[in-house]
C-alpha cells in the first residue's frame, strides 16, 4: 500500500484500503479559520449538534481578514468568537499569530501519520509532514466538529520525482511551477501527489511545504512527502513527542509518474490567469510591475524572507513599484527581526504588514486597481484574486519577486545572487 492508504486504513479501523474505496476516517486535527468560521458555526447549529467531539483536536486561526478591514468582517468575527466560547474551543490563535498553514506546524498540530482537515484548500500543505491533509467545505467541517469523522474516497497516488541540485537563485517555488506546467491544472485531479527524489530530500521543511501547498493547484486531493529525519526533528521539537514515519511499500505500483531534473532549471514564472501557464523567466518578456508581493502560505517563510533580503540588501525598490511583505507567522517575523532581515527589507522601501494572508485573498493590504500588474510569491493568479478583474497576476519565487521589485519589471534574480 501507499503511505496515504496506510494512514487512511488506520484512521478507518481497517487492515488495508485501496484506491477508490469509500472509508469513514477518524480525524486527528480539524482546522477552521475565521473567514469560514461563521458559516461553519451556522451549519453546526443547523444540524442540531450539541457539542464539539473533541475541542483539543480543533485549531482555530484568525488570519484572512485581520485586523478586520470592514464592519461586515468585524461583525462576522464577533459572532464566530461567541461560537468558540460557547463550545469551549481553546486552541485559538488570534490575528497577528500568522497564517493557519504556518501556525499549525509551528504549534505542533501537524505530524506524520495523521488525518488533518481544514476549511481551506491549501490545507494540503501539511502533507509535507507525512500526513494526509486536505481541504473541506464549511458544511462538511460542521459534521467533523460534531462527529470527529469524515467520509472519504481513497485517492490515487501519483509520483513526482525531482532530482538534481538546485542552481543558485532557484527555489522550491520554481520547482513546483515547473511541475505544474507539465501536470496541468487538473492533471492530478483527486490524486495524492507524492513528491520524491534527491531534490526533495535535500529541501528544507519550508521548501517541502511549498510543494505540497501547491499540489491543489494541479487538482490534487493532497500532497505528500514521506517523513524523514528533517521531518522528525521539526515535529519532535514542536510536540515533544517521537513519531514513526509511515512508508510506502517498496514495490508499490504508481498509476502515473512524472520525472524532472532541475540541475539546470532557471527561475520560473506563471503568467495570467493559470498556475500552469508557466515559462522560464527568460521567456516572459518585458512586463512592468506595479506591485510585488512576498508572503502568504507559499512565500512568507523565513527562507523566503532571507532570499529576498539577500537581493534587496543595499538596493532600493523601484519608485514605480510597491513591495508588500507579509511574514507567514509571528514566529517568522520575530526571527526575521532578530536576523536583521526586516531592517534590510524596510530600508529597501518594502511595506511590511502584520503576519497573515494579506493581499493574497483580495481582502486588504495590497488590493490591485484595474490594469495593475503584480508579481507574487503566492499560490494563485486567478483573475480578480487580488482585486480588480482587470488586474494581472504573475507567480514567481520570492527571489524573483525581490529582483523584479528592484527593477520595476519581471526579471531574473540570478544577476543579483
Amino acid at each position: 500500500m501507499h503511505a496515504v492508504e496506510k494512514i487512511l486504513a488506520e484512521a478507518s479501523g481497517k487492515r488495508e484500503v485501496r484506491t477508490g474505496e469509500i472509508v469513514n476516517a477518524k480525524v486527528d486535527v480539524a482546522m477552521v479559520h475565521e473567514r469560514a468560521g461563521p458559516r461553519v458555526a451556522e451549519s453546526f447549529d443547523k444540524i442540531g449538534a450539541e457539542r464539539v467531539w473533541d475541542p483539543s483536536k480543533v485549531v482555530v486561526t484568525f488570519d484572512h481578514n485581520v485586523p478586520p478591514p470592514t464592519v461586515e468582517n468585524a461583525e462576522a468575527q464577533k459572532r464566530f468568537k461567541g461560537f468558540l466560547k460557547k463550545y469551549g474551543l481553546r486552541n485559538v490563535f488570534p490575528g497577528g499569530t500568522g497564517i493557519c498553514h504556518q501556525v499549525l506546524p509551528e504549534k505542533g498540530f501537524a505530524w506524520p501519520g495523521t488525518v488533518i482537515v481544514g476549511t481551506d484548500s491549501h490545507t494540503v500543505t501539511y502533507g509535507a509532514f507525512g500526513a494526509f491533509a486536505t481541504g473541506i467545505g464549511h458544511t462538511e467541517m460542521a459534521s467533523v466538529l460534531a462527529l470527529g469523522e469524515i467520509w472519504l474516497r481513497v485517492p490515487r497516488a501519483v509520483r513526482v520525482e525531482v532530482k538534481g541540485k538546485l542552481p543558485p537563485g532557484v527555489m522550491a517555488k520554481d520547482v513546483v511551477l515547473r511541475v505544474a506546467k507539465d501536470v496541468g491544472e487538473e492533471g492530478a485531479l483527486y490524486d495524492v501527489i507524492d513528491f520524491v527524489g534527491s531534490t526533495i530530500r535535500g529541501m528544507s521543511v519550508d521548501g517541502r511545504m511549498v510543494l505540497c501547498n501547491m499540489s491543489v493547484e494541479m487538482g490534487a486531493k493532497a500532497g505528500f512527502v514521506e517523513a524523514d529525519r528533517k521531518t522528525l526533528d521539526y515535529v519532535g521539537a514542536r510536540t515533544g513527542r517521537t513519531f514513526v514515519p509511515i512508508k510506502t511499500d517498496p514495490k508499490y505500483d504508481y498509476e502515473r509518474e512524472w520525472r524532472f531534473n532541475v540541475g539546470e532549471l532557471e527561475p520560473q514564472v506563471a503568467l495570467p490567469h493559470s498556475v500552469a501557464n508557466v515559462r522560464p523567466v527568460s521567456e516572459v518578456g518585458e512586463v512592468r510591475v506595479d506591485q510585488a508581493l512576498i508572503g502568504t502560505c507559499t512565500g512568507g517563510r523565513l527562507e523566503d524572507l532571507r532570499a529576498a533580503a539577500m537581493i534587496l540588501k543595499g538596493r532600493r525598490v523601484s519608485p514605480e513599484t510597491r513591495l508588500v511583505v507579509v511574514p507567514a507567522s509571528l514566529e517568522v517575523y520575530l526571527q526575521a527581526l532578530k536576523d536583521g532581515l526586516m531592517e534590510t527589507l524596510l530600508h529597501s522601501g518594502a511595506i511590511v504588514c502584520p503576519p497573515g494572508c494579506g493581499p493574497c485573498t483580495g481582502g486588504h493590504m495590497g488590493v490591485l486597481a484595474s490594469g495593475e500588474v503584480c508579481v507574487s510569491a503566492a499560490n494563485r493568479n486567478f483573475r480578480g484574486r487580488m482585486g480588480s478583474l482587470d488586474s494581472l497576476l504573475y507567480l514567481a519565487s520570492p527571489a524573483t519577486v525581490a529582483a523584479s521589485a528592484v527593477e520595476g519589471r519581471i526579471t531574473d534574480p540570478r544577476k543579483y545572487i
